[in-house]
């Protein structure tokens, strides 16, 4: 059968999405980068001034529409009206509205001008006399209206023979007959707009209006300056905010980036990774984390410098030994002394393979254990498995050896997660450990049970005991105190050996009295127990 496709979980696809390298932004700085989001957010509010520029287009409009509905009012006014009252109308019409009108007969001859028959409504300014701050507002202008895309209108000139032929909207309006409207840059640059419409008096004639909407430039000013007061204000408040983000964020990881950088270096053992304790967020954690780690590598060299200066010393011993037999060798008369010699050197090279074996693991151990997988271990059918393969060696031997009493406990009720082959070796060593202390013909007792959420598995001896004071030390590598005629034997690692596995398994291992006050010590092996057998007890 076919193998079954595994899809990504919601998990996987959330951290391959955090390990996406940054493409565009990977050589700024993290300050560049914070001052960029920021700044990119002041853009988004600046782009009020788009819809500014359609805010005036709508007002323009209205105006626009507003003049049309004003000629229509007044042009049935004119018509309602006897002739005498027609001049009242306009100049009426022209003082409320602000605007000036002309009449252009259809032949294009002007007919009428408002501005003729009473003072002007509007005067169109001439900009090469208005102050700096004028010409400023208009650069401003042309610059905003370039930025947005605005339409750029013509600018409006007087023509200088005023028929109707000079108005583009006047030609359109007689040969159309509909009324129409225009857009143009007073020279101020503020709108001037005009509209017309035919009407009937005693003859057509195309009225036109024109309208310098100032207020309309005024408004749209005020807002431009109130936006832009605003987007400074932002602006300035996200830079300093930003670089005092920066400065928070960017200070410590330089900070802690030297740090590391002098403990990669090894140039000083006293260099100090700065925990940060006032940081309750995310580099606080990660300055600790750092701190901690520098600490436990530290704490590793040191261990490997000590470890290789025991080894060194451990194998100095046998290897001398072993040189001096061979060097007496020569010496020797008889096969009895040469016989001996040999038997030194052979006690000795199989010390210096115990040694060897024992280093290689204790050395290899904590790697190994990071990455072996874990699975469901029934200590109590794993012990008695042991000790059935133990007592068939012993039998094969003439020495006697102590006996070996397990009380093994129901099944399924003492299981744990861990890696049972290192298992095994923990209670192989420690089980060889009270066997080296207990007298020919003593007792060794074996036990696991289940107490609470920890599987306890303890291994007592009829031996002399330990010392309080002793009681750690015996975990140490290379601890030599052995009882007589043992030494040799052991190579000083099988505890050490022991309780880095237990403690790789989340365990502990501790030397104490025995619970019954016989003589002798008590080794106790305490392992979390599997969830699977909570339920068994």
């Amino acid at each position: 059968m076919g193998r079954a496709t595994v899809l990504p979980t919601k998990a996987d696809l959330a951290r391959d999405a955090e390990d996406q390298p940054l493409v565009w932004s990977a050589r700024w700085s993290l300050t560049t980068r914070i001052l960029a989001v920021n700044i990119v957010a002041i853009a988004l509010l600046a782009g009020g001034f788009f819809y500014l520029d359609t805010y005036r287009s709508r007002l323009v409009d209205t105006r626009v529409g507003v003049m049309e509905d004003q000629l229509a009012q007044l042009d049935d006014a004119l018509e309602a009206a006897r002739p005498d009252q027609r001049q009242r109308l306009i100049d009426a019409f022209t003082r409320a509205t602000a605007s000036r009108l002309r009449f252009y007969a259809a032949d294009g001859t002007r007919r009428y001008d408002s501005f003729d028959h009473g003072p002007p409504t509007y005067t169109l300014r001439d900009p090469n006399i208005q102050p700096w701050k004028r010409d400023a507002a208009r650069a401003m202008d042309r610059g905003i209206d370039w930025i947005v895309g605005a339409p750029n209108y013509p600018d409006f000139e007087e023509p200088e023979v005023d028929r109707g032929a000079a108005w583009p909207e006047v030609v359109q309006t007689l040969k159309s007959g509909a009324g129409t409207t225009r857009f143009r840059y007073a020279p101020e640059r503020t709108p001037l707009l005009t509209a017309t419409r035919i009407v009937d008096l005693d003859t057509p004639q195309v009225m036109l209006m024109t309208l310098n909407a100032r207020d309309i430039t005024r408004t749209v000013r005020a807002e431009r300056f109130r936006l832009a007061v605003v987007v400074a204000i932002v602006l300035l408040t996200s830079v300093l905010l930003s670089l005092f983000l920066a400065r928070t964020i960017v200070r410590p990881l330089r900070k802690l980036a030297r740090a590391a950088v002098r403990v990669r270096l090894g140039r000083a053992r006293e260099v100090v990774v700065p925990r940060l304790p006032s940081r309750r967020d995310e580099i606080g954690t990660l300055a600790r984390a750092l701190s901690d780690m520098t600490q436990a590598l530290r704490e590793r060299i040191d261990a490997g410098e000590h470890f290789a200066a025991d080894v060194t010393h451990e194998l100095k011993n046998p290897i001398a030994s072993v040189r001096s037999a061979i060097e007496g060798l020569g010496r020797v008369k008889t096969d009895e002394q040469r016989a001996q010699l040999l038997a030194i050197a052979d006690e000795d090279v199989r010390r210096l393979d115990r040694l060897v074996t024992d280093i290689s693991d204790a050395s290899r151990i904590d790697a190994q254990l990071s990455r072996t997988s874990f699975e469901p271990i029934d200590v109590g059918l794993m012990i008695e498995s042991m000790l059935a393969s133990r007592a068939a060696r012993a039998e094969s031997k003439d020495v006697p050896q102590p006996r070996i009493a397990f009380a093994r406990p129901r099944k399924g009720t003492t299981m744990v997660m861990g890696d049972g082959h290192r298992l095994e070796r923990v209670i192989d060593n420690v089980i060889d450990n009270a066997i080296s202390f207990s007298p020919p013909g003593g007792l060794v007792c074996v036990r696991a049970t289940r107490l609470g959420s920890d599987v306890h598995i303890g291994v007592d001896d009829d031996g002399p005991g330990i010392e309080p004071a002793q009681r750690d030390a015996i975990f140490r590598r290379f601890h030599s105190e052995r009882p007589d005629g043992a030494f040799g034997r052991h190579s000083g690692l099988g505890l050490a050996i022991a309780r880095t596995i237990v403690e790789g398994h989340s365990g502990h291992i501790a030397a104490r009295d025995r619970d019954d006050g016989q003589p002798g010590a008590s080794l106790l092996i305490t392992l979390p127990a599997a969830e699977a057998a909570s339920g068994e007890n």
